[in-house]
This record gives structure tokens, C-alpha cells and sequence, in this order.
């Protein structure tokens, strides 16, 4: 048996391993069109800051250790150009010409190639990608030969790692982002701690942007955005995205959908014998249902090791489970962890969702060091089914993350989350951990025991509402909404005739700085008769919607008018 593999790297040397595992005597052939067939590239930003020092430690296996480990014939520098899969044959581009092979069973890893949007002057020297081994040498290379100005095109996760990268390699650096924030799939009251955290780096964000033109000069390079702002660069990484590299599959009429191959829950294309795995498939959203490409190092690696499984027809092999997107990115002091969709996946898909603020402690507030983990999670407005959860803070995000994706995958409930027993000491987290909190939040929210308001309803709630604080005098000064009435919540039930008189018939709607107190003050309310609700995460999320604009929001003693 010969099973023929194109592409290395994560999902085709998952599937050629495993495939080795299962029959000795077949033949495994592994095509690879660049020049390192098996190589760490979510860790290339790291090399080109300098905190990975070598390039060979990026690199996992050689085709000599993988022909001595597992007796695979790698081919590098083999580029496949055509699949014809009536006579089960591929035909690849190598450095002494044509090859063509037969196939029994062929598996499809060919990743993604990144995009190259027509901006005039990309094909600049000085302009650069960051998916390979050598991409990543060429950049360290640069950073280390003098260049001092950086323009990094894109704000997904790449190129914030590669913007952190050149930051902390001495560059000045500009991080350019069409989307209105950085890291798109972030919610926007997220996204503004890690704007926040980028310009504390001193990276500048230039977002709701794009790139029109890239000027060549002998000199240096300049880029210029369509807001008229111009930016000169001795590099410029290009990090717009990836595009799943199938051009040969779709010619050989393989269907697929936005150019990435459509596969079954076994890795099956629509051609007999032949899988697909990895960046270069488009896999069905274990959410919404949404069926696009999923370009991260798990799912591939996974995919890859069960596509091996379904061609040598193993007893009990599971299927390929639809992905939660379950990702996470460093940016300077802060983690950034998501799963599961977001705010505009679920209007996308008509899913009737309720989202939950909340900013706990990422452990015992008494014990040193304790700082705050922001939450946004999102849950199905009927059943509490968990639909994605993303967090940002210093410490604790990884954890937190990880048991929400897992509870997802186990079919929990939002409300199931109370009952995890999740370890605790003071150092690690709290004896109601972050997680538990969702689960008892959730619950409220669903048994119709808290009614939240939003951040984004600010301007309806003050038109027709009474916006009650209930913070203390002290907190109330620092900032609070104009016009809104300040009762501590400790004080509430002694004055809620200030409350009844100052509403006058109007719903009350009450905000503290987390969400924590005004839960306790919408229970007195709603248990006297108010129409009452809470703010969604209190004052710190209306912080992180507005962003910079919450000065135009807030009232502060003290400030001029």
C-alpha cells in the first residue's frame, strides 16, 4: 500500500506518523514544497524577538529522523502542481524536474499561504511573511542588521506576536488593522485592554485602517494609509491573513468552499481515496454550524492523526470533531484566550444568545498579587447552552479558558459550571473560581432572578431610564454617568424612597463597578416592585466599550465641562 501525503508540518505529519503506527510494510511518500518538512512555526515570532535564540530549535524532525524513527520517505522542495484522481496519480515540481506518483491513499495537508492583497509596492524587499522557518530567519536577520521602524499589516494573531516580537527587539513599531479593533474575533470591550497593553509597549495602533500604497525607496520604504497618514519603514510584515493554498485540488475538481476543501467528519473529500486535513479544509463550527477554515496547530494535528485512522479503517475510530476555535495569544503583561463564537458569529448564525460580564480575581484577592480576569462568555438565551467564552488578564486566562472549552465539549451547561470542583489554594484562585462564578451568574440571568442592561444600550437607558449607582460616594467621583442618581448599595433599603421619587414611573437601572453589588441592589429593587436591571459588568465594562471615548461619557468632579 502506498499512501501519498502533501504537506508536512502539523495535520500531514500527524497523519503519516500514525499511518506508520498502523502498518509497517506500507509505503508513506511525504511531499513538501518548502524546506523543512516538521517545524514549531506558532513559535517563529518568538525567534525573531530573539527569546527563541536558535533557529534549529524550531525545528521538530528532519526527513533523516523521520526515515530513521518512523521509515517515511519525505520529499522536500517538492511542490505537487496536479491530482488526477481517476488514475490516482500526483505530479509535483522537484529540484531534478517532474515527478509523478501513484497513489492508494492520498491525504491533503497542504496548509495556507498568506494573503497578498494588490496594495501597490508589496513586492517591496523589504516587505515580509512570517510562516516558515526561514521566513522568520530573514526577519531576526533584519531586526538584528540595523533596521530601527517597523509597519506590521494586520492585527490578527500573527501580527500581534510579530508586532511584540519587533517591540521588544528594540524596533519602533506601527501595528495597521482594517477591522475597528485589534484581534477581530475579540469582542470590543476586550479589545481595548489589549490596544491599551499594545500602547503601553509603545507599539502604535493605527485601527479602522488600511494600507493604500507602499512607497520604494533606496532609502526607506513608506507606508501610506487611507486616512492620509504615512509611515516610514526599513520592514514591513504583511499579516492581512491566510488563504487555504489548493489551487491544485479545485483543478483537479475536488469540491470546496472559499477555496478551502469540504471533508466529512472522517477527513473524506468527494474524490474516492483521498483525505484532506489541516489549514486547507473547511470544518463545520462546533457552535453555529458555520462551515469555514479553521487555521490552528490543534485541530490539524488532531485531524491529521484521525484521517490515518479512517484509511486503514481501524475499529472505533472516532470522527473528527467540529472545532470550538479554541486559541491564545501573549501581548506583552496580558493573555488573550477565546473559544466557542463570538458577538457576530451568533447574530450570523440567528443563535438567541444573553452575554455575561463579569471581572473576578484570578485568585484569592488577599493574597499577594491578585489582579482582575476579564470575562466575556456567552450563553443561549433558552437552556444556557455555553457558546464562547473569551478572557483577558495577566495570569490565570489559560486555565480558565480551558475548562470552559472542555466544558463546551462535554455538553455542559452554562449552569453546570457551579458544580466543577476546580482545585483551589489562595495563590491559584478563589474558593468560587472565576469558572464556578459564570456558572452562578448564568443561572441567575437564565432563572430570570438578574436582568442585565448593556454597555451599548447607554444612550436608550438615559432617555427613558433612571441610572442608579451604587458605588460609594468616593468611587461615584471618579467617574459616573451624568444625571444619575448615587445610593451605596449598603444604603439602598433605607432610601428607596429617593429611588421611587427620582424615577418617577421610569424603570431604574443600577451600575456598580463589576456587576457584584448592583446584582444585590436590583434583588431589593425587584423585591419592592421596581423594573429594575443590572449593568453587565458594571462601570469597568462601560470602561472597555467605550475606550477612548469614555471620557465623553463619563462625568468626573472636578472636570471642566
Amino acid at each position: 500500500m502506498r499512501i501519498v501525503i502533501v504537506g508536512g508540518v502539523a495535520a500531514g505529519m500527524s497523519a503519516a506518523a500514525r499511518a506508520r503506527r498502523h502498518d509497517e510494510s506500507a509505503e508513506i511518500v511525504v511531499l513538501e514544497r518548502g524546506k523543512e518538512v516538521s517545524f514549531a512555526n506558532c513559535g517563529l515570532p518568538y525567534h525573531v524577538s530573539g527569546e527563541i535564540e536558535k533557529a534549529s530549535s524550531l525545528l521538530l524532525h528532519t526527513p533523516a529522523s523521520l526515515r530513521a524513527a518512523l521509515n517515511l520517505d519525505v520529499r522536500t522542495r517538492h511542490e505537487v502542481l496536479s491530482l488526477d484522481v481517476d488514475a490516482r496519480t500526483v505530479t509535483a515540481q522537484s529540484p531534478d524536474g517532474l515527478v509523478t506518483l501513484s497513489y492508494d491513499a492520498l491525504v491533503l495537508a497542504p496548509g495556507a499561504a498568506a494573503l497578498r492583497p494588490p496594495i501597490p509596492g508589496i513586492d517591496s524587499t523589504r516587505v515580509h511573511t512570517l510562516r516558515t522557518v526561514s521566513d522568520a530567519v530573514a526577519l531576526r536577520e533584519r531586526v538584528t542588521g540595523g533596521d530601527r521602524r517597523a509597519v506590521v499589516l494586520g492585527a490578527g494573531f500573527i501580527g500581534l506576536e510579530a508586532a511584540e516580537a519587533l517591540r521588544a527587539a528594540g524596533l519602533e513599531v506601527h501595528l495597521v488593522e482594517r477591522a475597528d479593533h485589534v484581534l477581530p474575533p475579540l469582542e470590543q470591550e476586550l479589545a481595548t485592554l489589549v490596544r491599551g497593553e499594545l500602547a503601553g509597549l509603545g507599539i502604535r495602533v493605527h485601527d479602522g485602517v488600511s494600507a493604500v500604497r507602499i512607497e520604494n525607496r533606496p532609502e526607506v520604504d513608506t507606508v501610506l494609509l487611507d486616512d492620509g497618514t504615512a509611515i516610514g519603514a526599513d520592514l514591513v510584515v504583511l499579516s492581512v491573513g491566510v488563504a487555504p493554498d489548493t489551487g491544485f485540488a479545485r483543478d483537479a475538481g475536488l469540491e470546496t468552499t472559499r477555496g478551502a476543501i469540504l471533508v466529512d467528519e472522517r477527513g473524506r473529500t468527494s474524490a474516492p481515496g483521498v483525505w484532506a486535513a489541516g489549514d486547507a479544509t473547511a470544518s463545520p463550527s462546533a457552535v453555529t454550524g458555520a462551515v469555514t477554515p479553521v487555521a490552528l496547530a490543534g485541530p490539524a494535528n488532531r485531524a491529521g492523526r484521525l484521517v490515518a485512522d479512517d484509511i486503514f479503517g481501524i475499529a472505533g475510530a472516532r470522527p473528527i470533531p467540529a472545532p470550538f476555535g479554541t486559541a491564545i495569544v501573549r501581548v506583552g503583561g496580558l493573555t488573550v484566550g477565546l473559544t466557542g463564537a463570538n458577538r457576530a458569529a451568533l447574530d450570523a448564525a440567528g443563535i438567541a444568545y444573553r452575554t455575561l460580564h463579569l471581572h473576578p480575581n484570578q485568585h484569592a484577592g488577599y493574597f499577594p498579587g491578585a489582579t482582575a480576569l476579564h470575562l466575556v462568555v456567552h450563553v443561549g438565551a433558552e437552556g444556557g447552552r455555553l457558546l464562547g467564552a473569551q478572557a483577558v488578564g495577566a495570569d490565570g486566562v489559560d486555565k480558565r479558558i480551558d475548562v470552559i472549552a472542555t466544558a463546551m465539549r462535554s455538553g455542559l451547561a452554562a449552569s453546570d459550571l457551579i458544580d466543577l470542583d476546580l482545585s483551589y489554594a489562595p495563590p491559584y484562585g478563589q474558593a468560587k473560581d472565576a469558572v464556578n462564578l459564570v456558572g452562578m451568574v448564568a443561572e441567575n440571568v437564565l432563572a430570570g432572578r438578574l436582568r442585565l442592561w448593556y454597555a451599548a444600550d447607554l444612550d436608550d437607558v438615559r432617555a427613558e431610564a433612571l441610572v442608579l449607582d451604587v458605588r460609594s460616594a468616593a468611587e461615584f467621583a471618579t467617574g459616573h454617568i451624568p444625571d444619575s442618581l448615587n445610593i451605596p448599595h449598603t444604603q439602598l433599603r433605607e432610601r428607596l424612597g429617593e429611588v421611587r421619587d427620582a424615577a418617577d414611573g421610569r424603570p431604574v437601572r443600577v451600575l456598580c463597578a463589576a456587576g457584584v453589588r448592583s446584582n444585590i441592589a436590583h434583588r431589593v429593587l425587584a423585591n419592592n416592585g421596581f423594573d429594575s436591571a443590572s449593568l453587565s459588568g458594571g462601570i469597568q465594562t462601560l470602561e472597555h466599550w467605550y475606550g477612548a471615548r469614555i471620557d465623553r461619557t463619563l462625568t468626573r468632579e472636578g472636570a471642566h465641562a
